[in-house]
């Protein structure tokens, strides 16, 4: 069932460049992109829509220089777009007031950035609490919070702490709590994680997967990491040039690849982890039927990682049945290898 949109953006632009904003909007009404680059314009972001579901994870990828940093500073109006709209629960934040939007960012809004963005001075309670404190909280009230958000990112015992006597993964886990403490609805991660070690960057993803499934905010995260946006995102977006090139699931996007663009950045992820039963199989074409008591099957959502060493066993194929245990397709031997060979070529960025 489609959740309702919490964050939608509708034909969003950002030039950067010498003309005046009337000129550069006059050549987009126009569709004159040329002439934007004639008047020293740089397009940033190209024409974006998309749209966030309540209590998704949704991760927006690309190269650098793809446009995506410039976006998620759109959304949050840290930069002002130069057209387009970007709603939040149905309303236009291009059209609040600095009122208005110093509320959305105190409180239904926070953003996690790459390089943590603590207060030096101040220890890693004072930095947990320092929204709070800007919000009116007394110090009692907001102590018990930011201790809550502490213990809830795994740093009990640090609250003493200054951010340099932390490791990067301990700071970024700080950042975290610091964006948590004021219970936004929504978390706009900018790279959070780039800067970390290989081993520490995994840890903190299992951490935001940990928290997330506890805590269900709605989440854009960005990344130059295509496993990493595998690995958290309910649905990716792919960006290139500023435009958003594809928009889907890892699935989808590791199966049907809009681009060779995008395929090249499938093709060496390992399929059997993110493919399953439902994209390989021959659909049933017989009424329902359930599978019998002693039948070979595997469910709809099982991997192909998973059917491997149920379809080794035999030849002949295996049924495959949806949560209610009836029969939705097969999938053979050779549909499996066909499906672990394929996106293998070599295409190149």
């Amino acid at each position: 069932m489609k959740r309702p949109s919490k964050i939608a953006c509708q034909n969003v632009w950002k030039l950067f460049g010498a003309a005046t904003e009337q000129m550069s909007l006059s050549a987009l009404q126009q569709g004159d992109l040329s002439r934007l680059s004639a008047e020293g314009q740089v397009v940033a972001v190209r024409d974006v829509t998309f749209a966030v579901e309540t209590g998704e994870t949704f991760v927006i990828m690309g190269l650098s220089g793809s446009g995506k940093s410039t976006l998620i500073r759109c959304i949050s109006r840290l930069i002002e777009p130069s057209a387009g709209q970007i709603l939040i629960d149905d309303q236009d934040i291009l059209k609040m007031s600095a009122a208005e939007l110093l509320e959305l960012r105190r409180h239904r809004m926070s953003m996690v950035f790459q390089h943590f963005g603590l207060l030096p001075h101040r220890r890693v309670m004072g930095n947990v609490a320092f929204g709070l404190e800007v919000q009116g909280f007394s110090r009692a009230e907001r102590e018990v919070k930011a201790q809550e958000m502490i213990s809830l990112v795994g740093l009990n015992g640090w609250e003493r702490n200054y951010p340099h006597e932390l490791s990067g993964g301990m700071q970024q886990r700080v950042g975290l709590a610091r964006a948590l403490a004021l219970d936004p609805d929504i978390l706009l991660c900018d790279e959070p994680f780039s800067a970390l070690d290989p081993l520490i960057r995994g840890e903190m993803q299992d951490e935001l997967l940990r928290l997330q499934e506890m805590m269900h905010k709605t989440i854009l995260f960005i990344t130059h990491d295509f496993e990493e946006a595998l690995r958290l995102g309910d649905r990716i977006g792919i960006m290139r040039d500023g435009a958003l090139v594809q928009v889907g699931t890892a699935e989808e996007i590791v199966s049907r690849p809009a681009n060779d663009y995008v395929a090249a950045f499938t093709r060496n992820i390992p399929r059997q982890k993110v493919l399953t039963a439902k994209t390989v199989m021959v659909p049933a074409k017989s009424k329902r039927e359930k599978v019998g008591d002693k039948g070979r099957y595997a469910l709809v959502t099982a991997t192909l990682e998973a059917l491997i060493p149920l379809v080794a066993t035999t030849a002949e194929p295996l049924a495959i049945i949806d949560e209610e245990g009836y029969i939705v397709g097969q999938v053979s031997p050779q549909q499996l290898l066909t499906a672990l060979g394929e996106g293998q070529g070599d295409t190149g960025l």
